[in-house]
C-alpha cells in the first residue's frame, strides 16, 4: 500500500503518476484553503501527491514551494495564492543549505527567532554543489529584511520533515520494485537471481524499511493539523527518523541488486541514491530528531492509534458498550461463561462459535472490551479457527465451548527435529488401524506440552510431500505419549519434547480430510503469525524503556538518541497496525501486513531488550529479557521465513527451488 488507504487517495495517486509522467506538477495547492487558492484538502493528501512525484523523480521547484506554502498555511501572507498556483517560487533554508534555486521568487529564511519570507532583491543567493544532480541547492544571505516580512515562528522544520519523508517513500518504492524486477529477470548460475536468498531477502528487507517509513509519514501527515501539538512534534519526528534513512537504504539496496550496471550513468539508480541522500540531509541531523523523539516520549507525550471511525459507528458502539458494561457488572465465573456462550472471545468467527463481527464491529469490541480482560487463549488461538473452519459439527461443539472458558488447554505438535522451518518435511507417521490410527514419531519445540489436554498434530498418511500429511486432534493424557520439558536460555521451561509411540486416535479426530492436513495447517499458522506479531509488538516495551530512562541520571546523548530511534520504529510498527485495521475497514486486502508487522516486532522487541540492559545490566528484569526476546525472530516463523513469504507473496519474486 501506499501512502494514502481510501479509494480517494489511490485515485489520487493515480492521477498525479499519470501527470508526472508528463512531467507536469498540478497539485501545489492540494493541501491549501480555497480561499488561499489551494483545492482546500490537507497534509495528508499532499503527502500521497508527494510519494508519487518521489517515485517519478521529479525535479523543479516544486517541493520548497510546497514546503515554504505548508509552513505558511495559516499566515496571513499574501503570497500564498501565488506559491498555489505555481506563479511564485520559494526557496527554503534548511540545514544550512536552501533546498530550491537562487533564481526563486520568495526565500524563506530563518531570522533571530522566527522566519522572514523575503523577495530574491532582498537576499543574496548563489548555487551550491549539492549530491543530487537535478534538484538545485544554494546558499542564502540575507541583505535586508522588511517589517513586514518578519512572519515569528513557523513550523518549517516540521514541514519539511514531512514532506521530505513523504517523497523518501517515492524514491524508496521506485527502488523496491526496481530491484525486484531485476532480480525476477537477471540469471545467474542458471536461474533468477531472485531465487537466491541472499537476494531475496535483501529486497524484502527493503520493503519492510519502506512500509515503515509509509506508516511514520502518513501518522505525520495525519497528525499536522495542530503543529504546535507535542504529540504532532512526536509524529513527526518520527517520520524525520525513519523516511530519508529508508529512502537510501532502499536506494543502496536496489543499486546492490543490480550490480555493476547500477553503479554507472546507464542507469537512473544512482539518480535516486542522490536525491534519498540529499532528502536526508535537508531533512536535519538524524541524532537531534531521535533525541527530540525521546525526551518527548519520556515526558509522557504518546501518539494516539486509534481509528476515526465513520458515522455509523455510534449506534453500534452504543450497543456493544451496553452489552459490555452488563457483563462488567455480572460475576467472574458467569461473566467468562458468558463471553464464551456469546461469542465475545474471538468475534470475528462465525455463529456462533463467534459473532460474524464486521471490521467495524471487530475494532470497537476490542475497545469497550479493553477493560473486560478477556482470557488469553494461548495455542487454542490458533487451533480454534481451523477447528472452526475444517471441523465437523461434533468436533466444534465437543472442543471449543471448553477451550472457550479455559477448561481445555492446547499445544501444537507441529514442529520435529528435522522438520522446523521446513515443516512439510515431517516424518511422523500415522497408521490405518481399525477405527482410527496410531501416531508414531516426535515432535519439539511444542509450547506448554506439559500443561495442555488437547494437541493439534500433523503427522504422515502418504508419501506426497504436501498431499500426504493429515491434521489430528490428540489426546495429551492418552497412553503412548511422553512429555519433556526443555529449559530455555532464560531458565523457563515452555518448550518441550513430545514422543508419541503408537498413539492411537480414532477416526473422528481427523480435521478435514485425510492427506488434506497442510490445507488446515497453512490456516492454523496463518493465525499463528498474526497473534505472534499482535503480542509480541513493542507496545508495553515501550513504556518499560522509557521508565528506565527516566529513573536514571547522566544518561548520554547518544542513549538518548538511541532511545528515540528505538521509539520511533516501534511507534511506526503501532502506525503501521493501525493503518491494517483501517484498510480493513474499507474492505481493502491488508496482504502480507502481519507477516512484516512480525518480523519488525520481533526484532524490536529484541533491539530494546538488548538497549535496555546495556543501560542498566544489573536489573533483573532486564537481564531476563534479553535472554527471552532471542527467541522471538524464531518462534512462529524465523525471520529468514518471513521475509521469504515477504519477498514471494508481495514482490513476486522466484519461489525457492
Amino acid at each position: 500500500m501506499g501512502i494514502g488507504l481510501s479509494e480517494e487517495h489511490r485515485a489520487l495517486a493515480g492521477s498525479v503518476r499519470g501527470t508526472a509522467g508528463r512531467g507536469r506538477v498540478d497539485v501545489l495547492g492540494l493541501h491549501l484553503p480555497e480561499s488561499s487558492g489551494g483545492q482546500g484538502f490537507g497534509l495528508l493528501e499532499l503527502c500521497v501527491a508527494l510519494e508519487e512525484l518521489g517515485r517519478a523523480r521529479m525535479s523543479g521547484p516544486h517541493l520548497p514551494t510546497m514546503i515554504a506554502s505548508a509552513a505558511l498555511a495559516r499566515s496571513p501572507a499574501p503570497q500564498l495564492r501565488g506559491l498555489a498556483d505555481g506563479s511564485l517560487t520559494a526557496a527554503v533554508v534548511l540545514s544550512g543549505a536552501a533546498l530550491g534555486s537562487p533564481e526563486a521568487d520568495l526565500f524563506l529564511v530563518p531570522v533571530d527567532e522566527g522566519w522572514a519570507l523575503l523577495d530574491r532583491a532582498d537576499v543574496t543567493a548563489a548555487p551550491l554543489e549539492g549530491v543530487d544532480l537535478d534538484r538545485p541547492l544554494c546558499t542564502v544571505r540575507a541583505a535586508r529584511v522588511p517589517g513586514d516580512r518578519l512572519l515569528g515562528p513557523l513550523p518549517v522544520r516540521e514541514a519539511a520533515a514531512v514532506l521530505l519523508g513523504a517523497e523518501s517513500c517515492g524514491l524508496a518504492a521506485w527502488a523496491v520494485d526496481t530491484a525486484a524486477s531485476h532480480a525476477k529477470i537477471r540469471e545467474q548460475f542458471g536461474r533468477p537471481i531472485g531465487q537466491f536468498q541472499g537476494v531475496k531477502h535483501r529486497v524484502a528487507a527493503a520493503l519492510v524499511a519502506l512500509e515503515q517509513a509509509r506508516a511514520a509519514v502518513w501518522d505525520a501527515a495525519r497528525a499536522a493539523a495542530d503543529w504546535s501539538a507535542q504529540e504532532t512534534l512526536l509524529a513527526v519526528g518520527v517520520a524525520a527518523v525513519l523516511a530519508p534513512d529508508a529512502a537510501v537504504r532502499c536506494a543502496a539496496d536496489a543499486i546492490q541488486v543490480l550490480g555493476g550496471i547500477g553503479y554507472t550513468f546507464e542507469h537512473d539508480a544512482h539518480r535516486y541514491y542522490r536525491r534519498a541522500l540529499s532528502n536526508r540531509m535537508l531533512a536535519g541531523d538524524p541524532g537531534e530528531w531521535c533525541e527530540q523523539v525521546a525526551r518527548l516520549a519520556a515526558t509522557g507525550v504518546r501518539r494516539a492509534m486509534e481509528p476515526d471511525l465513520p458515522e455509523e459507528a455510534a449506534p453500534v458502539r452504543e450497543r456493544i458498550r451496553a452489552q459490555a458494561s452488563a457483563l462488567s457488572a455480572a460475576e467472574p465465573l458467569t461473566r467468562l461463561a458468558r463471553l464464551a456462550r456469546d461469542g465475545w472471545m474471538m468475534p470475528y468467527l462465525p455463529e456462533p462459535w463467534g459473532r460474524a463481527a464486521t471490521p467495524l464491529e471487530q475494532v470497537i469490541i476490542h475497545q469497550e472490551f479493553r477493560d473486560l480482560a478477556r482470557p488469553n487463549l494461548g495455542i487454542a488461538a490458533w487451533a480454534i479457527p481451523s477447528i472452526v473452519a475444517y471441523g465437523t459439527r461434533e468436533q466444534q461443539e465437543r472442543f471449543l465451548p471448553k477451550t472457550f472458558t479455559g477448561e481445555i488447554m492446547w499445544c501444537q505438535l507441529f514442529s520435529e527435529p528435522g522438520a522446523g522451518s521446513d515443516l512439510a518435511s515431517l516424518s511422523t507417521k500415522a497408521t490405518r488401524v481399525e477405527g482410527g490410527w496410531t501416531i508414531t514419531g516426535q515432535k519439539i519445540w511444542t509450547s506448554l506440552a506439559q500443561y495442555a489436554h488437547w494437541g493439534i498434530c500433523l503427522a504422515r498418511t502418504g508419501q506426497d510431500k504436501h498431499r500426504g500429511i493429515t491434521y489430528f486432534l490428540v489426546d495429551m493424557a492418552g497412553p503412548g505419549i511422553t512429555v519433556r520439558p526443555l529449559k530455555e536460555i532464560n531458565g523457563d521451561e515452555i518448550f518441550n519434547e513430545v514422543f508419541l509411540d503408537d498413539v492411537f486416535v480414532p477416526d473422528d479426530l481427523v480435521v478435514g480430510e485425510i492427506g488434506g492436513g497442510w490445507k488446515v495447517a497453512r490456516d492454523t499458522l496463518s493465525h499463528e503469525r498474526v497473534a505472534l506479531g499482535d503480542s509480541w509488538g513493542p507496545g508495553s516495551q515501550h513504556t518499560d524503556m522509557m521508565r528506565l530512562l527516566t529513573a536514571r541520571d547522566g544518561l548520554r546523548t547518544a542513549q538518548w538518541e538511541r532511545a528515540g530511534r528505538l521509539w520511533a520504529e516501534g511507534q511506526a510498527i503501532s502506525a503501521l497496525g493501525l493503518r491494517v485495521t483501517l484498510s480493513r475497514l474499507a474492505g481493502g486486502d491488508p496482504g502480507t501486513a502481519a507477516s512484516v508487522r512480525k518480523l519488525l516486532g520481533m526484532r524490536h522487541a529484541q533491539a530494546i531488550a538488548e538497549f535496555c540492559w546495556s543501560v542498566d545490566p544489573g536489573s533483573r528484569y532486564w537481564n531476563r529479557m534479553i535472554l527471552t526476546t532471542r527467541a522471538f525472530t524464531i518462534g512462529g516463523g524465523t525471520t529468514e521465513v518471513q521475509l521469504n513469504i515477504i519477498a514471494e507473496r508481495a514482490l513476486g519474486l522466484p519461489r525457492d527451488p
